[in-house]
């Protein structure tokens, strides 16, 4: 082959004019659809999550069940807010932290009404009660959260691509469960049950009113 020829060869290879056989076996086209509808499931999973959560709380815990619930919300929303400051883009991964973090923003709440009911059996004051069961919770909720927000910071610092944005979107969830739970959580409570100077029982239970027990 001569350099003339040489050069039309490299030409016609590099514009790719030489015939070749192609026979297709499979094709597949994979659209946005498909990630949509991923999407979608997720935000219905997490939707389900939260009524099933809801009616739980309140068929359980009455009034402070739907103070609960109250504060669940606003939790979600804050955790919303602080995405769309960051610019963050909700993912699979995300939205999985999400519906992990409603679960786990709830448990505060079932600690403080445990401890409500749990001093008003000892016969404390409907507005004693209400104190000591979160001023005692926060102690624990404390604990339990730094000791997750640990592991989500790890995940974080040693993780790559999702899993970075599920620490994210995990350890922002931490931080608004506690606020949430605690701060507004008990500003409800404050607004319901604080202007009531002779608050003589608290609808905290299922089916029992637990009442103040008379001083001995």
């Amino acid at each position: 082959m001569t350099t003339t020829e040489a050069r039309d060869v490299a030409l016609l290879l590099r514009a790719g004019a030489l015939a070749a056989p192609m026979e297709i076996v499979e094709e597949r086209t994979v659209g946005p659809s498909l990630g949509a509808d991923n999407i979608k499931r997720g935000f219905d999973s997490t939707m389900i999550g939260f009524t099933a959560i809801a009616i739980f709380m309140i068929l359980y815990y009455n009034v402070f069940g739907v103070i609960s619930v109250l504060a669940l919300s606003a939790n979600l929303m804050l955790l919303v807010a602080l995405l769309s400051m960051l610019q963050a883009t909700l993912t699979l991964p995300g939205i999985a932290a999400i519906a992990l973090t409603l679960g786990m923003a709830i448990d505060s709440n079932v600690l403080i009404n445990e401890r409500i009911r749990e001093e008003l059996r000892n016969g404390t004051t409907p507005q004693a009660a209400i104190s000591a069961g979160y001023e005692r919770a926060w102690a624990t909720i404390l604990d339990s959260n730094i000791t997750t927000l640990i592991a989500g910071i790890a995940l974080f610092m040693f993780g790559s691509g999702p899993v970075r944005g599920f620490a994210v979107v995990h350890c922002l969830g931490i931080l608004t469960s506690m606020f949430s739970a605690v701060v507004i959580s008990r500003g409800i409570v404050n607004l319901v049950f604080g202007a009531r100077r002779k608050l003589e029982n608290l609808p905290i239970g299922n089916t029992d009113w637990y009442r103040r027990q008379p001083a001995a």
